[in-house]
């Protein structure tokens, strides 16, 4: 082959790889190629699922110290977002082959962690205002969501799976989620649904519970 048409080939090389690339970079975010870059790109990242699993923590510790000082709308987006980190850790870890069992461990712990930092701010809002129904409903739910995460833990290690229930964690995140979003300053008025989400927040844990004893007890009782 002639130098010349040598330097043509690597020319058509070049633009042909500089196109892919293009199509690649600019490609419409959820398009195939284009998630398959950003997820090669992330494996090949030094980040790993426990570093997302303690963002998400430090964000909900910055959620339940904006509850605190009233900050209730802020409080509740880092709340969503602290949330949005927890469930993407588990997905990265299966994704890019980063997991280990103890960041598995760890990432458990640390949702039950997360979401009892942020209700025990709601509860002492509550409580400063002398509000003690609410904030002994904050505490109802509390303990319902540890007993929801325990009743499934202890299911499993007998063999049973168990995921029924009408408050697993992404519902519980979404009711508190909407009730920091439109608690009292956070909203317009008067229109507030912190209280009222508290109480269905509460009472839909414990129905979950009662829910995941049921479905243990019909699993190994014939």
């Amino acid at each position: 082959m002639a130098p010349r048409q040598r330097a043509a080939t690597r020319r058509a090389r070049r633009e042909s790889h500089r196109a892919a690339s293009r199509r690649v970079r600019y490609a419409p975010i959820g398009q195939g190629q284009r998630r398959e870059h950003v997820r090669n790109r992330l494996i090949e990242s030094r980040l790993t699922p426990n570093t997302i699993s303690l963002t998400g923590l430090a964000l909900n510790i910055v959620a339940a110290v904006l509850v605190w000082e009233r900050l209730f709308f802020l409080g509740g987006v880092a709340f969503i977002v602290g949330s949005v980190m927890d469930t993407l850790d588990g997905r990265y870890s299966r994704m890019s082959g980063k997991g280990t069992p103890f960041g598995a461990f760890l990432d458990s712990t640390l949702d039950r962690i997360e979401e009892g930092i942020v209700l025990t701010a709601v509860a002492g809002y509550f409580a400063l205002h002398g509000d003690r129904v609410a904030a002994a409903a904050v505490v109802v739910a509390v303990l319902a969501s540890l007993m929801v995460s325990y009743t499934r833990a202890r299911a499993e290690a007998l063999g049973v799976e168990c995921k029924v229930g009408i408050a697993t964690r992404p519902v519980r995140v979404v009711i508190l989620s909407i009730g920091l979003v439109f608690a009292r300053g956070a909203s317009l008025g008067d229109f507030e649904l912190l209280r009222p989400a508290v109480y269905v927040l509460a009472a839909l844990s414990v129905i979950t519970v009662a829910q995941r004893i049921w479905h243990v007890r019909s699993e190994l009782i014939v």
